[in-house]
């Protein structure tokens, strides 16, 4: 603060910002080093699996199903028709983790389709990329290379 009569004055509030040894300066600075940092623990690219593993829930009836899913192929759950655009599971040297992109359409009698989901979701971490429907929900369980009956054989 400044007194009346006082010769010293404040430095306006951007220049605290953006001066050299501002806060914005060393917030950029943080974001670059954490990007740096970030890039080099990538973890090795991800394989592609042909099945997508689904986990869904009737919470009408309380049922809950698993679900194998070709990728590229169209399969109906209840009003909703999931389709598995890719899944993708990391190497075994990495940590576990299972991703598919799905696209979930609902039709309903009388009406045209809505798309009710499109995007990417995460096994180890569901809510990420939740669906939101009021009667079903769908999560990622595993991306496979054979379906559970064939391994069963």
């Amino acid at each position: 603060m400044t007194r009346a009569g006082s010769s010293r004055r404040r430095r306006p509030a951007c220049r605290r910002l953006t001066g050299p040894g501002g806060l914005l300066a060393v917030l950029l600075s943080a974001v670059v080093a954490a990007g740096v940092v970030g890039l080099a623990s990538l973890p090795a690219a991800a394989d592609p699996y042909p099945i997508a593993v689904l986990r869904t829930l009737d919470k009408v009836t309380a049922r809950v199903a698993t679900l194998e899913v070709p990728v590229g192929e169209a399969v109906v759950f209840g009003s909703l028709d999931v389709l598995v655009r890719t899944c993708h599971r990391r190497p075994p040297e990495e940590p576990p983790e299972s991703a598919a992109f799905l696209e979930v359409e609902e039709h309903l009698p009388g009406e045209p389709p809505a798309l009710v989901f499109r995007g990417w979701m995460f096994a180890s971490s569901p809510a990420v990329s939740a669906m939101d429907h009021p009667v079903y929900d769908i999560w990622v369980l595993d991306c496979t290379s054979t379906p559970a009956s064939a391994a069963d054989n």
